[in-house]
């Protein structure tokens, strides 16, 4: 896992972080407990370590009040990551098939805290494995 990230960090390369959250407050979003039910997903972009640049889109998903397409959704926004709470099998094997990095994060409240977590090589990579067991 840090590997991955000293690489990016090496060559100073920008690298796409996906967030489910449930406010549109930048990078002082609170996270979202629920991935396909969040309001938004907040992107942060790093530029090695360094906060680039901050956008939050709405989860068109959620319009229906459920995960539809999820995993397509979270695709189209071109991430290089996607952290999460907690997420089913069903889409945690979606996203590792999609090739898409997925971690976890189950104690930092804000996006900005999930930021400094990840940058500092504390999250947890998952390897196409669910958490949630309704899913």
């Amino acid at each position: 896992m840090v590997q991955n990230i000293k690489l990016y960090y090496e060559k100073e390369k920008e690298m796409r972080l996906v967030f489910p959250t449930d406010e549109d407050m930048g990078y002082l979003s609170k996270r979202g407990a629920h991935f396909g039910k969040a309001k938004y997903y907040t992107i942060i972009t790093l530029k090695g370590t360094k906060i680039s640049d901050v956008e939050c889109v709405e989860n068109q998903g959620h319009k229906s009040g459920a995960c539809g397409n999820a995993v397509s959704n979270i695709m189209n926004l071109n991430p290089d990551a996607l952290i999460v709470s907690g997420i089913g099998n069903s889409p945690a094997q979606g996203f590792a098939q999609a090739g898409l990095d997925l971690y976890f994060d189950q104690s930092s409240p804000t996006v900005k805290a999930s930021v400094e977590m990840f940058v500092a090589g504390k999250l947890e990579k998952n390897r196409g494995n669910g958490t949630c067991s309704t899913h």
